[in-house]
């Protein structure tokens, strides 16, 4: 009860400080915090903090935001235990193993649910999962979200990651394919267009995600729960400017700002508009939820398991305590007044 009482009153707090700014009272001075992206330059998941601050939505809820990019969302989600960031964008599968395996005190209060990952090679003759083994592929980094990925992508010819070689390259996977350095990567959607491009042919497509894992998660916000027990207030605030950007991002009257602000992930403009477009088909940002469906992240938790990524003796991380479903709730019920 104690608890649900401090909640209140924080949350009515925030509600307070947009009413004085919406009337034109003295602002207080804006809450400052660092948001952490996954990989440089960022990958397209981040546009949406990205159009956060840049469109002036984090500003609109009292908050001065520096979007950082790490060299993964590993990396990023580490800064965020250490206390060097507030907040990061980072593959679930990392987080779901961090948490069990050492019992990190991180809690997400965000998710993307739709991984856009793919599994590709330059060569067409090189076509199958099998073809991989002993193989060099392309990765973000050792444990990230693209190495992950490429061990459920091996799961069905019975491949492990340590069937494969390795090559940590942060988002520069699709430039070092390009250039001749290797024959496989792990990409996303947005990379196969500028590939075919450059290479003056289509790449060859091994596998999507959705073939090998159709119910899984792609990204969860995280913090500390300790953070979080001392500036809820700010975190809601946080999820309030990505819900409108959400919405900016959706509005058809926007894209071209919008494609102009994801040229941070290294992308032209047009190149960006068409990666947009495809990737808001699917709902590539949760409309109208926090995007932490218990069935996905459930998923996430028993393929961590199966595959190993949940080390042998330690106990999984209950959906409960993987998420903070009342954040997002506050977030969205600030938007709304």
């Amino acid at each position: 009860m104690r608890e649900s009482q401090g909640n209140a009153r924080r949350f009515v707090a925030a509600v307070l400080f947009l009413i004085g700014f919406a009337q034109g009272e003295p602002a207080l001075a804006a809450e400052k915090l660092v948001f952490a992206l996954p990989a440089v330059p960022p990958v397209f998941a981040g546009v949406v903090a990205l159009v956060a601050k840049d469109a002036g939505l984090f500003k609109k809820y009292g908050l001065e935001v520096d979007v950082k990019p790490f060299d993964s969302g590993a990396a990023a989600a580490q800064a965020v235990v250490a206390g060097n960031v507030d907040v990061s964008l980072s593959p679930t599968p990392v987080v779901v193993r961090m948490i069990s395996n050492a019992n990190v005190n991180l809690v997400s209060i965000y998710g993307m649910e739709n991984p856009d990952w793919l599994l590709a090679s330059t060569d067409p003759k090189l076509k199958k999962c099998e073809d991989l083994k002993g193989e060099a592929v392309g990765v973000d980094s050792i444990g990230g979200a693209r190495a992950v990925a490429l061990a459920q992508f091996l799961r069905p010819c019975s491949l492990k990651v340590e069937d494969v070689k390795l090559v940590p390259l942060s988002s520069n996977v699709s430039a070092a394919m390009i250039a001749g350095q290797l024959k496989f990567g792990v990409l996303h959607l947005d990379d196969v267009p500028v590939m075919n491009e450059q290479l003056k042919r289509p790449v060859t497509l091994i596998a999507d995600f959705k073939q090998v894992n159709p119910l899984s998660h792609y990204l969860a916000a995280v913090v500390t729960t300790d953070r979080l027990k001392q500036k809820r207030d700010v975190f809601v605030r946080v999820l309030a400017g990505l819900i409108d950007a959400t919405s900016y991002i959706r509005d058809p009257k926007n894209a071209d700002r919008v494609a102009q602000i994801a040229t941070a992930t290294g992308r032209t403009p047009a190149q960006a508009k068409e990666a947009m477009a495809k990737l808001l088909k699917f709902d590539f940002w949760p409309v109208g939820h926090d995007g932490l469906t218990k069935a996905n992240l459930d998923s996430v938790i028993a393929v961590e398991k199966e595959i190993g990524g949940i080390k042998p003796g330690k106990e999984p991380v209950t959906y409960e305590r993987l998420v903070d479903h009342s954040v997002w709730k506050d977030g969205n019920a600030l938007v709304k007044k």
